[in-house]
């Protein structure tokens, strides 16, 4: 298996901390702050998948407020200045500690990194420019361009179109365990970063591997160990 030269990643949750996003705002928010970080989460997920079904699209920017909004009420936090000052915390949201370092080594071995995220150009741009990973990635990729959210597989035909490069040599790394299954489906070569240590959904499209970290794609990319383990399937 020839070691992959393109790979995209999602964004919010692989290379985004979202929990940094209720972080700042923690001592506002006090015991609500994870119950309203999941809820948010929750809803706005719910919305692309419901809204790409119905043929209603609408801006992730959009769908995530009006998620934060049900969110905050339905936990009985009535406060539009909160509100306001999370959203510009989702637009300036974190990256994770190990994104910086992975996407460092994999310039130094020649991998070409990508974004296909869920955000609209703006929302990437914002956090692209907080975190201080705009060189790292090129292209970024929206769903925007495609109309639909994942994991439907016009947004996973992005790739192909951006990269020139048939699906099965285009690598993706995604944390959201229903993305990975949907980019597999795709056909792409999928890597499952399962930081938290989540069970597996019962799900059609199996990732190629389960990382732990980022620090671990370099090796998965270069194929170290896939060898073995397909020889040992067969």
């Amino acid at each position: 298996m020839a070691p992959f030269r393109f790979c995209a990643f999602d964004a919010y949750g692989t290379l985004f901390d979202l929990g940094s996003v209720v972080e700042r705002s923690a001592s506002r928010l006090g015991e609500a702050a994870p119950m309203l970080l999941a809820l948010w989460r929750q809803k706005q997920l719910e919305a692309t998948w419901l809204r790409t079904l119905m043929h209603r699209h609408a801006p992730f920017d959009v769908v995530t407020e009006d998620a934060l909004r049900f969110a905050m009420e339905e936990l009985g936090v009535d406060d539009r200045a909160l509100e306001r000052e999370l959203m510009e915390g989702f637009r300036t949201v974190a990256p994770f500690p190990d994104v910086g370092p992975a996407l460092e080594q994999l310039a130094k071995e020649g991998v070409r990194c990508a974004v296909l995220s869920n955000g609209t150009p703006e929302l990437l741009d914002a956090a692209l420019e907080a975190s201080g990973l705009r060189g790292s990635l090129s292209p970024v990729l929206s769903v925007e361009a495609a109309g639909v959210y994942k994991p439907d597989p016009r947004v996973y035909a992005l790739l192909e179109e951006a990269s020139g490069l048939p699906r099965r040599e285009i690598a993706f790394v995604s944390s959201n365990r229903w993305d990975a299954a949907g980019a597999a489906s795709y056909g792409l070569g999928v890597f499952w970063l399962n930081r938290t240590g989540a069970r597996p959904e019962p799900l059609p499209g199996e990732p190629l591997a389960t990382l732990s970290s980022m620090g671990e794609l370099p090796a998965a990319l270069r194929g170290d160990g896939r060898e073995k383990e397909t020889a040992a399937r067969g």
